[in-house]
């Protein structure tokens, strides 16, 4: 017997058990960012490596450690795309759609990094995020915050998370605060675990975001970078936070908040959780106003978000929100017998013309009463329609209620449509 092949580790299968609380995410997300104006981008899933090279960091761990690279037949190096936001910028760049303009766009799609997998977080996963352009100040920062705010409230997880904002200052006043910190952490070195003295050495800022208690010791005692701002940062994240304060968003300001993606600047937030056991991120984003250049475009201000969707499905499973979830089928339609099998197949094509929204499923493969009553109950329908040859020659159909104690009752043809629609309220 050869062996048997199975998925790639942390590349999981969405099974069908599964998929309908995706989908209720998917279109929830739709449905949101379509009431904000924003615009959905579809962008490759493998790229140049130079882009993410360029865009994230070649000392972060990301580049370093995490990206699915490899030389294609002409030699070039590509990678499969580990986060969105270089992507959504290369191709603003690349169709003319930054400079001097404002553009509020989306994307949705499935992002690959080389970590060790864990519930929750997937060597593949699916991210959301969105990205604006042309905006420089603080008002789109407190919208994309609060689109964030309205998918929670949707989702009804809005009481399981929190939001935590920090400002990252100027590239500038960045330098300067690197300095200081260095400094600090020089001093208590032999309290900071290996990788942030790696980190020390390439990235300190990235220390300030160890999820290591010993170093997040250290860490509290460190300068805070808030208070080395410049002028026009220190303005910039006072304007949103009056923004957050007069739309009743509530946030905790976190000084030793950074982003693990060398191109942000100014304001930084993240939405946390302990829903999931230990506190986690589901959501994180800031501004990026160097970025646009720093990939070949002309200056052009950006801010934006991403999230991961497998926390999101899980949180929803956790907090038991996916049980109110809507059926996969309304209504079964059985056969008693083959010679009504076309008779109850044009009833339901009958319904799916007048009512598309009403979810319909025919049995099939035959079987006596007991086990296609088995069948309805196994879809989940609420109602099964049950057909026989009395029931044809009489232009009529028997209901049966799966969900409810009600009696059996029999609805003719020609009232059938408008039976259904005061059934499901449609």
């Amino acid at each position: 017997m050869s062996k048997k092949i199975q998925a790639i580790r942390g590349m999981n299968d969405c099974l069908p058990t599964e998929s309908g609380l995706w989908q209720y995410v998917e279109s929830s997300i739709r449905q949101v960012v379509a009431s904000y104006g924003y615009q959905e981008i579809r962008t490759p899933i493998v790229e140049s490596t130079d882009l993410f090279k360029r865009s994230i960091g070649e000392v972060t761990d990301i580049v370093e450690k995490e990206m699915y690279t490899f030389a294609d037949r002409n030699s070039d190096s590509l990678t499969l795309r580990p986060e969105g936001t270089a992507s959504v910028v290369r191709a603003g760049n690349e169709h003319g759609l930054l400079y001097n303009q404002q553009q509020r766009l989306w994307y949705m799609g499935q992002m690959f990094r080389h970590e060790r997998p864990q519930k929750g977080r997937y060597r593949q996963f699916h991210q959301f995020g969105v990205e604006v352009f042309g905006l420089a100040g603080p008002d789109i920062d407190a919208e994309v915050i609060l689109l964030c705010a309205r998918l929670w409230e949707k989702f009804g997880i809005s009481e399981n998370v929190t939001l935590e904002i920090n400002s990252l200052g100027s590239a500038e006043a960045r330098v300067a605060y690197k300095e200081l910190l260095v400094v600090f952490l020089k001093t208590r070195e032999s309290e900071l675990d290996e990788d942030s003295l790696r980190r020390l050495q390439s990235n300190p800022l990235r220390v300030l975001d160890s999820k290591n208690p010993q170093v997040q010791n250290v860490v509290k005692d460190a300068p805070k970078l808030i208070d080395c701002l410049d002028e026009e940062s220190a303005i910039h994240f006072q304007g949103l936070c009056e923004r957050l304060d007069s739309l009743g968003i509530q946030y905790r300001v976190n000084p030793a908040l950074v982003r693990g993606l060398d191109y942000y600047n100014r304001s930084v937030f993240e939405w946390v959780t302990d829903s999931l056991g230990a506190q986690g991120t589901v959501c994180a984003g800031g501004r990026y106003d160097g970025l646009v250049e720093q990939l070949g475009g002309k200056a052009t201000p950006g801010v934006g978000f991403a999230m991961g969707l497998e926390r999101i499905v899980l949180m929803l499973q956790t907090l038991e929100l996916d049980k109110n979830l809507e059926s996969v089928v309304d209504i079964y339609v059985t056969a008693m017998d083959e010679s009504v099998e076309l008779y109850a197949r044009q009833i339901s094509e009958t319904l799916r013309d007048t009512l598309p929204q009403i979810k319909v499923m025919n049995h099939c493969g035959g079987g006596n009463f007991k086990k296609q009553m088995k069948r309805a109950d196994q879809s989940g329908a609420s109602v099964a329609l049950i057909i026989g040859q009395d029931e044809m020659a009489a232009q009529q159909v028997a209901v049966k209620y799966l969900r409810e104690q009600q009696p059996q009752e029999t609805v003719s043809i020609n009232e059938l449509t408008h039976f259904t629609q005061k059934l499901f309220n449609v």
